[in-house]
This record gives C-alpha cells, sequence and structure tokens, in this order.
C-alpha cells in the first residue's frame, strides 16, 4: 500500500468525532492508537482506541465512533477492545471507555454475540485490578450498556441523544443518576471528558499502587458550617451518586494531599438507596487501597436487607478505615458504621456525639423512667437531657468505644497524623472466593 493511500486512510480516521474527543481526553501528542486500520465490513472498525496520558498518568481508551455506521458494535470492534483490555490488564493501568452507538451489526449473528461475551468478560476480569470509567456521550443500549454500568464509576452526558438502558425503555441522564446508574451527570460532551480527566488524578493506576498524592490544601472557606468542608482539603471534589439516596453523601476528596474515599450520612435514617451506594462505595475504594472516611450521623437504618449489605461492605474492607462520630450514632448505625462491625481502625467524636444502641428518648424512657415522668411536651428536652449526661462521646470513650474526642479545629491534624500512623496498614484475610452477602 502507498504512502499516500496509508496518509488518506490516517486523514480518515483523525477526522471522525470519536478521534477528537479521544485526543481531548489525553495529553497533546501522547494518544497512540492500537489497530488504528483494522476493517469491519468495508470500512473502518467502529471505535478509537489506544493509550496515551493524562496528566503524566497512563491510561487506556477507546471511543465508539458514531461516524462510522453509528458506532455499531462489530466482531471488529469487540477484538479491537479486547486487545485494549488485555494490554491493560498486563500493564495496570485505568480504563476509560466513551460509549455512542447506535447498537450492534446483527447480520453477524453469534459472532457479533460472541464478541460482545468477550468483552464482558475481558471487563469483569479486570474489576478490581485497574480501574474503568464509562463515560456515555450518546446512544448506549444492550451489551452496551452492560458493559458501560459494570464500570466503577459512570460519567453521562445531558446531551446523550438517546439512553443508557437494556430494557429497551428511554432512560435518559436524570433518570439514570436517581436510579444509581449514572455516577456523575456532565452537561455535554466536553464537560464529560473534563470530568473524567479529573477523576484520573484521584485513581491509583491498579489494585497495588496508591492513588496520586497532591500538595497540602488548605480547607475551603465556603461558610457552610460543614465539619467534612472544615476538615479536607479545599478545592474539587469529586461528587458521586449525588442524585442516588440523598441521606448519605460519597465524595472522592482530599486530606494533606492523600486521596480519600468521604461517607457523610446526614442526620437521617439511612433508606435502601443511601446504603446501597455506600456499600458500593465502600467496596469501590477497598478493591484500590483509598483509605474510608466515615462521618457519622445516623438514627438507624430504613430496611435490614440493605443494612445487612452495608455491614458487610464495611465489615469485610481491608483498606484504612477511620470513623468520626459528628451527631448521632444510634444502635445499628454506630454498630456497622465506626463500631466493632465496622471494624474501623480509629474512631473518633465531636463533644457533642451521642452514641446510644436505641433512639434517644427509647433509651430515656428504659434507662431513667423517673425522669421521664414529665408533660409529654417536656419530653424531648428531658430525653436529650438524659442523652448529654448518660450517652455522651466521653462515656463510650471511657469504656474504649471511642479513640478520642476532638474539637472541630483540632479533627484535621488528628485524621492527617492517623492516615500517616496507618498507611503501613497489612491484614491477612481467609482464603475464600467471596462473600455471598
Amino acid at each position: 500500500m502507498s504512502i499516500e493511500k496509508i496518509n488518506q486512510a490516517k486523514a480518515e480516521i483523525t477526522a471522525t468525532s470519536a478521534y477528537k474527543i479521544i485526543t481531548e481526553f489525553f495529553d497533546a501528542d501522547s494518544f497512540c492508537e492500537i489497530d488504528s486500520f483494522a476493517k469491519s465490513g468495508d470500512g473502518f472498525a467502529e471505535v478509537v482506541a489506544g493509550f496515551g496520558m493524562v496528566d503524566g498518568m497512563p491510561v487506556y481508551a477507546f471511543a465508539q465512533n458514531s461516524d462510522i455506521c453509528g458506532g455499531a458494535m462489530s466482531k471488529a470492534q469487540a477484538a479491537k477492545l479486547k486487545k485494549l483490555y488485555g494490554l491493560a490488564l498486563k500493564t495496570g493501568a485505568p480504563v476509560v471507555g466513551f460509549y455512542d452507538s447506535v447498537g450492534g451489526r446483527l447480520t453477524q449473528g453469534t459472532e457479533l454475540l460472541a464478541g460482545c461475551g468477550d468483552i464482558l468478560n475481558c471487563s469483569a476480569s479486570l474489576s478490581g485490578v485497574v480501574p474503568q470509567v464509562s463515560v456515555v456521550l450518546g446512544s448506549c443500549l444492550g451489551t452496551n450498556a452492560l458493559n458501560a454500568v459494570s464500570a466503577d464509576i459512570v460519567i453521562m452526558s445531558e446531551k446523550a441523544q438517546l439512553s443508557l438502558d437494556v430494557t429497551g425503555k428511554n432512560s435518559d441522564a436524570e433518570y439514570n443518576a436517581v436510579n444509581g446508574n449514572a455516577t456523575i451527570i456532565a452537561k455535554d460532551t466536553t464537560d464529560a471528558v473534563a470530568k473524567a480527566k479529573e477523576l484520573i488524578l484521584y485513581l491509583p493506576s491498579n489494585n497495588l499502587t496508591l492513588a496520586p498524592q497532591s500538595f497540602d490544601e488548605e480547607p475551603a472557606s465556603d461558610g457552610c458550617g460543614c465539619v467534612v468542608s472544615k476538615t479536607v482539603d479545599g478545592g474539587n471534589k469529586i461528587k458521586l451518586f449525588d442524585k442516588f439516596g440523598a441521606n448519605a453523601k460519597t465524595r472522592l476528596g482530599r486530606i494533606g494531599g492523600q486521596v480519600v474515599g468521604i461517607v457523610n450520612t446526614v442526620g437521617k435514617t439511612l433508606d435502601c438507596k443511601s446504603a446501597a451506594k455506600t456499600a458500593k462505595f465502600v467496596r469501590f475504594c477497598d478493591a484500590f487501597s483509598i483509605p474510608v472516611l466515615t462521618f457519622v450521623n445516623c438514627d438507624g437504618f430504613e430496611a435490614l436487607g440493605s443494612a445487612a449489605k452495608l455491614t458487610s461492605a464495611y465489615a469485610e474492607a481491608t483498606t484504612i478505615k477511620i470513623s468520626v462520630v459528628t451527631g448521632k450514632a444510634i444502635g445499628s448505625a454506630y454498630v456497622a458504621l465506626a463500631g466493632t462491625g465496622a471494624n474501623a481502625d480509629v474512631v473518633y467524636a465531636l463533644p457533642d456525639a451521642i452514641i446510644s444502641p436505641v433512639n434517644v428518648e427509647a433509651a430515656a424512657f428504659i434507662l431513667a423512667p423517673k425522669e421521664m415522668k414529665v408533660p409529654v411536651d417536656k419530653q424531648k428536652a428531658a430525653a436529650e437531657k438524659f442523652a448529654s449526661e448518660n450517652l455522651s462521646a466521653f462515656n463510650a470513650a471511657q469504656n474504649g468505644y471511642v479513640d478520642g474526642i476532638l474539637e472541630e479545629t483540632e479533627l484535621r491534624k488528628a485524621l492527617i497524623s492517623a492516615l500517616d500512623m496507618l498507611s503501613g496498614k497489612r491484614v491477612n484475610t481467609l482464603s475464600k472466593k467471596h462473600s455471598t452477602i
């Protein structure tokens, strides 16, 4: 083949929207394409794939090419992605996929099905080994949707033309965010690419390395009064599942320059969605040895099943786990998030924290019935007085269930010291395939 025809083929590929997206994602001049001339039918394969650097970190990525047969999945595209996943497994680098496809080349029949199955197997093999990020920019249906949602984090553009779905329904970004399929929502393609690049800086390359360190920044002075904002480094934090489960917030942030996973319960009962997203987030952090920092202010759980899954996620996690009781830690919520069930390495509490086996009023009626023999309109105040005197963090600390009681101004320094101290944590676990909870 003449050099003129090769250059013509290159020009044809580089002019596509997918190529522009993937080169925008990588650092300038760092993208190296693999199988650039792979054919699918009479044209090129419907995906651009390769590797490069994102702010100096090695990353593999692919972008389905909607300019070629609508980005339809084919055996050629599947073979190209299979090679990409294989390289990521060998070298231990994250995989980022940009999805925009009308479906599959149905005329390829069982060959197409086999290729789709290979991709799902490759993705499953990489799960927990390297971080996987899906960026949904357009239609993402059927097997494409299965593969996309199997990633650790799913970024979805509000401008996605059709849906992220496997059932045939028209499921837009808002629907997938509310139902926990989309982790992060972006305004458009440019914003989605930018969010993917930012996310890479919070993730380790694989399960044997640590997330990249950054400069220690002082907490943001945003005036919101939140103990989390006063404790962790300032600057941007990555909000995850923000529209799924309102009673717990999950974030990737930094403290002392070190990446941590942040769980913040907001003072209510943990509903099923909040418990489910927290369990998923803790398992993700544990897979990549990202420390989990849990701010506990919780009255308990809404349902037994979701509570069991969350308890299991904390109990099994061997990454660094630090809990801070900022408000109430009642019954099973304390046990699962900060107590022996969570197997936390260090537990701190603020001076006003309350730790009780049951809700405050019930505890007061059971343990101090005489003090509760007051008019109904005064029972709440009597219960709170009883709690402050008998269910305080100080009482828990006296019995060894809290390691330290700290003012908000002392908390950041203590957490940084604890993270440094626990950086060498090693835990041997029982030999098993996985838990069944």
